[in-house]
């Protein structure tokens, strides 16, 4: 089930291939959070079944502990503290000895978060700034450097969350993840397919500066839709990921997918308007229009390439977060979606070396001025 699962095969389909409900299947899953346990393993000098079975009949056949000891390649106090604990030679079984030593090498081991007082407080306080776990992680081992009480992997941040019974963070911080699971979820592979654009560029005419991220103002857009009538628009810079968000002023069409995008764009300053990635989405048909208005040249993506905007769908994931698939987003304001910007410019990112994206930007335009170029905007 746990192979079939992580090839992303549906719970129907599980249930299907192993002749179960898929009602059953799916409450398994359910119950185990997502995550599949792990196997136990005996350690190399415990004894084992076919031991105790030696042992047993040892006992059976009048054998000394030294005897048995000999013949199963074990120290004599090894059998005897084995045959005392599992009540002395006339009550011994095998069976019942191994169950016994099974359930004595359980380890109801507490987790770190619920031993540790301020480490949960630290680790729900970014939580519900809507940090991922691996963002908390990572920020905790800078912060706290030297005090490993007061550092915890990502992997327990998720298993205290998902597993019931292993944390306090489930029941009131699973709806600060990103996509707001209960339960871990298999990965999906979807493809999209695109028409074409009258004089589009293709991708791999744009500048090689903008393919290194060497150097700031190569931006990435798309569309992130709320419902199928209804968007808003997505621009993250690739070096630094900052992120710009712009609401569409006229519904869903090419016309106003170009004001708002020509809009935002000249808020920019000149040294940070050098190329815009985007796919090959209709809302792109008025593009040479916008380059005359922004001189800002757009390049397109090969059709069902979403890797050649990596930043930009990672970008529109951690969106997910405030504006849910299927959920209307055309209410939003301008003023709302620049402080959703603000909010997740403010996180530290992993490829950023944990800096935030406003640092980024902001160390940028500050050693362009002081290179003595000046923004213009």
């Amino acid at each position: 089930m746990w192979a079939r699962r992580a090839a992303g095969e549906s719970g129907t389909r599980i249930a299907r291939h192993m002749g179960l409900y898929g009602s059953s299947v799916r409450a398994y899953i359910h119950k185990a959070g997502g995550v599949r346990s792990r196997t136990r393993k005996r350690s190399r000098i415990a004894l084992g079944l076919p031991e105790r079975e030696e042992i047993s009949r040892g006992i059976a056949a009048g054998d000394s502990d030294r005897g048995i000891a000999l013949r199963i390649g074990r120290s004599p106090s090894t059998v005897c503290r084995e045959v005392a604990r599992n009540g002395g030679r006339e009550n011994y079984r095998a069976g019942s000895a191994e169950q016994a030593a099974l359930d004595r090498a359980r380890r109801p081991k507490l987790n770190k978060l619920r031993i540790y007082e301020p480490l949960r407080v630290e680790v729900m306080a970014r939580l519900e700034a809507n940090w991922s776990p691996e963002q908390i992680s990572c920020f905790l081992k800078e912060e706290y450097r030297g005090q490993p009480e007061m550092q915890v992997s990502h992997e327990t941040i998720y298993l205290s969350l998902y597993v019931q019974g292993r944390g306090a963070l489930r029941k009131e911080l699973t709806k600060h993840l990103r996509r707001r699971h209960l339960i871990r979820q298999a990965q999906k592979r979807e493809t999209a397919t695109r028409g074409k654009i009258k004089d589009m560029i293709n991708i791999s005419e744009r500048p090689a500066e903008a393919a290194n991220r060497a150097v700031p103002g190569h931006w990435e857009g798309d569309l992130l839709f709320g419902t199928r009538t209804n968007a808003i628009g997505t621009l993250v810079e690739r070096s630094t990921r900052f992120v710009m968000l712009f609401k569409l002023p006229t519904g869903m069409n090419a016309e106003s997918a170009r004001v708002g995008l020509t809009q935002k764009i000249l808020t920019l300053p000149e040294n940070l308007r050098r190329s815009l990635a985007w796919d090959q989405g209709r809302e792109m048909t008025e593009h040479v229009r916008f380059t005359i208005d922004t001189g800002l040249q757009v390049f397109f993506c090969d059709p069902a390439s979403p890797w050649q905007r990596g930043s930009n769908e990672n970008t529109n994931g951690l969106l997910r977060q405030y504006f849910p698939q299927g959920k209307s987003v055309a209410h939003y304001t301008q003023e709302h979606l620049d402080m959703v910007a603000a909010e997740l410019n403010g996180r530290p990112r992993e490829t950023l070396g944990w800096k935030s994206p406003a640092k980024r930007l902001a160390q940028f335009l500050e050693a362009s001025s002081a290179a003595g170029v000046a923004p213009t905007a």
